[in-house]
């Protein structure tokens, strides 16, 4: 006859499971191959007035692949080469909704090459959208539903599609385009990133042209503006620019990467921000919106 007491005991002397690791130590472990290297000359640096003693104010821009918002993204980089930023300044800071730079004047002289951009290109058509599947490791499209489309991360991007057509999702730390009202759609000139929560209802009205990738604190902790919409309200208050480039343009610019959004890591870390199983947590969510999986990106030497 088995001794059937002795199963409790055996069972009280199992070793507890390890505990589910948290996201960030699945990114942590991620080995070298699952990371992509971004491009210096998709990088936009923004490097703000200094503050008490010297200290730097660094922003670092990724800017949006093709064939997302390239009219935009084109003048932009007309803008950086003609050094055009230098000498403007951070003129709007909106709790919980955006940052906002530019020429506080709306004088400043444009470069010559300018394009104005159509309405039509806050979306792509989806097939264009979807870009190429990379060799041998199939089509890269994470999909989360939510009311606003189809969301997924593409490439290492937040995109929304309605089947039809896609267009970049306004999560925080997105880069868009300031304009007046339809059909002006804003030439580059004038940009703000979101520092508040996701203001998804900006999708498809504004075009976004890419994401800060270091920095935002330098733009998010910037004291609230006190006139209409968070402008301030004197000169004194606004944030001087030094200068803006494109990464190439910098000299020591440390290489940047995002963790592929195909990689084994990437999808573990995605299931583990929308079902926490880490100690501190007791029920998992079952889910999460496409801004509370933000694409982890890295410095390396």
């Amino acid at each position: 006859m088995k001794k059937l007491w002795l199963i409790p005991l055996l069972l009280a002397a199992a070793p507890a499971p390890p505990p589910a690791p948290s996201p960030g130590e699945i990114v942590a472990a991620a080995p070298a191959a699952e990371w992509t290297t971004i491009a210096a000359s998709d990088l936009l640096v923004m490097d703000l007035a200094s503050v008490a003693k010297g200290k730097t104010r660094r922003v670092i821009i990724q800017l949006m692949p093709p064939p997302f918002s390239q009219g935009w993204i084109s003048n932009i980089r007309t803008l950086a080469a003609a050094k055009w930023w230098d000498g403007t300044s951070v003129n709007r800071v909106q709790d919980n909704y955006v940052v906002q730079w530019g020429d506080a004047t709306e004088k400043k002289a444009l470069p010559k090459g300018m394009a104005s951009v159509p309405e039509s290109q806050y979306v792509s058509p989806w097939a264009i959208a979807a870009w190429i599947p990379l060799p041998g490791k199939g089509f890269d499209y994470r999909e989360f539903r939510s009311n606003y489309g189809t969301d997924g991360i593409n490439r290492g991007w937040p995109i929304s599609n309605n089947a039809a057509t896609a267009w970049p999702v306004h999560c925080y730390g997105m880069v868009g385009v300031g304009r007046n009202l339809s059909p002006d759609t804003g030439s580059g000139a004038e940009l703000y990133t979101v520092i508040g929560h996701a203001p998804r209802h900006l999708d498809r009205n504004i075009a976004l042209i890419g994401r800060v990738i270091e920095g935002i604190e330098h733009l998010s902790s910037l004291p609230r503006g006190t006139e209409v919409l968070g402008f301030y309200k004197t000169a004194a208050e606004r944030v001087p620019i030094r200068s803006v480039r494109i990464g190439t343009e910098v000299n020591g610019l440390p290489a940047f990467q995002y963790l592929s959004t195909e990689s084994e890591s990437f999808a573990k870390y995605a299931d583990a921000r929308a079902n926490r199983r880490d100690p501190f947590f007791n029920v998992p969510a079952g889910g999460a919106d496409i801004c509370n999986i933000p694409v982890p990106v890295r410095r390396v030497k």
